[in-house]
This record gives structure tokens, sequence and C-alpha cells, in this order.
């Protein structure tokens, strides 16, 4: 493993690392787009899960914020369906054609969301239209560790209060990055070449986490739910310029 691999872990692992335990979420948006850079795919999607595992390990003893079962259940239902599927998916889609697809949704949608604070929050659906959030997130992390993706929209435009939400997120992400990693064991994703990569990332990540961590207690809600835009929209961005240029030959 040369140096400037070796130093873009470190890189990547302790910004995402704060930023998941400052928001819940977000390691893969934010590894990625660092690690895209210089990491072969398969193993920053390996990296990427297992970082987001560890941090949200971390955060379930540093941050907790409650386990509403009767909210969580069908987040969890839908998302252990879709695992499996994202697993599968992960050597079989183009890395960069979903990056781009996904950077489209964060990059379109967040400002609109960010800069129109009076929407009116989502009251349709239920329990089955959190399931089917579930199952994309399932599947989204399946592919590369994004589970909480789209249940982090989901609860943004609900208008759940920042603990609420944090405690779906951060239960749902736990559950679903523990079963993926477990499903890339099983696959046959996880190599012996892998192992120095994960006596790395998993220090760099550690303290910036707490860090994260400490700050999320004395924000608002209104101040996490900014956090919380502003950072899916820069990494959608982030995933655009790193994915789109190899898209078009650039």
């Amino acid at each position: 493993m040369d140096t400037n691999t070796i130093l873009s872990l470190i890189l990547g692992a302790a910004l995402a690392g704060f930023v998941q335990g400052l928001s819940g979420f977000a390691f893969s948006l934010v590894s990625l787009s660092v690690w895209a850079w210089t990491l072969d795919p398969k193993l920053a999607a390996v990296m990427a899960v297992f970082g987001g595992l560890t941090g949200q390990t971390i955060a379930a003893v540093t941050v907790r914020r409650g386990f509403d079962f009767a909210r969580l259940w069908p987040f969890l239902l839908g998302g252990l369906a879709g695992i499996p599927v994202g697993v599968l998916l992960l050597p079989l889609v183009d890395a960069n054609l979903f990056k781009a697809g996904l950077g489209i949704l964060l990059a379109v949608w967040c400002p609109i969301m960010l800069f129109a604070p009076h929407l009116p929050p989502v009251r349709f659906g239920g329990r089955l239209a959190d399931s089917a959030i579930g199952l994309g997130g399932g599947i989204m992390g399946g592919f590369g560790g994004f589970s909480g993706v789209l249940p982090t929209l989901w609860c943004s435009l609900r208008r759940m209060d920042k603990d609420v939400q944090r405690s779906i997120v951060q239960n749902f992400n736990l559950t679903m990055l523990a079963a993926t990693m477990l499903g890339y064991v099983l696959a046959g994703n996880v190599t012996r070449e892998m192992w120095p990569a994960f006596a790395i990332v998993a220090p760099a990540m550690l303290i910036p986490s707490l860090l994260g961590g400490k700050l999320y207690i004395g924000i608002s809600d209104q101040a996490f739910r900014r956090i919380v835009l502003t950072l899916l929209t820069l990494s959608g961005l982030a995933l655009l310029s790193s994915s789109l240029p190899r898209l078009l030959g650039v």
C-alpha cells in the first residue's frame, strides 16, 4: 500500500467520522468523495461500510437517543429485504453511474429543502412508505454503505425533531451496516489484501467521531436540519465531480 493510498484512507476516514458523529449518517458519502480519486471501487465500498459501522457503534454508546421500535421496525423490515439486492448489485452496476445518479438527486433536491424551509411536512404513506424508504436504504447500503441517505431525507421531509430523526437513522444504519458487512464477507467481497486498510480506517476515525457526537448534543433542531441538508448537498456535488468526468471520458 503506497503513501498516497494511506493518506487518502486517513483523510477520508477522519472527515467522514466527524460528519457521521455530528449528523448520524453520511460516512459513505463523505469518505467516498475522498476515496473515489485514489482507491479501487470495491475496496472503497468495503471501507465505507466498515467505517460507517464502526462510527455507528461508537455513536450507539456515546450519543444515545432512545430506541422507539414502533417507529423503527418498518424501516428495518424494508432495509433487511433490500440489503441482499444491494450486495448482489455491487459487482454488476457501474459505480460511477450509481454515484452520478445519487449525486444529482442530492444536489438538486436538498437545496430546495434548504432554501424553502416552510414546505409542508409529508404526512402520507404511514408505515408502508417507511418500509419502502427502508427498502431503498437497504439496497443502497448493500451497494456501498449509503443506507442512511433515503431515511434521512424522508425524516427531514416528515419534519421530525433532531433526536427522533437521530434515533431512527442511527439505529437503522447500525443494523443495515452490520448486515451489509456480513453480506460482504459471505459474498467474498472482503479479501486478505484489504486487512491493512481496516487497521488504518478504524483509528483514523475514532477521535473525529467522538468530536462530532459532542457537537451534535449542543445544536438546535433548526441548525441540525440545515447542517444535514448542507452536508447532503455538498456530498452530492462531490459525487458528481468524481463520477461525471469518468462517465464522460474527460
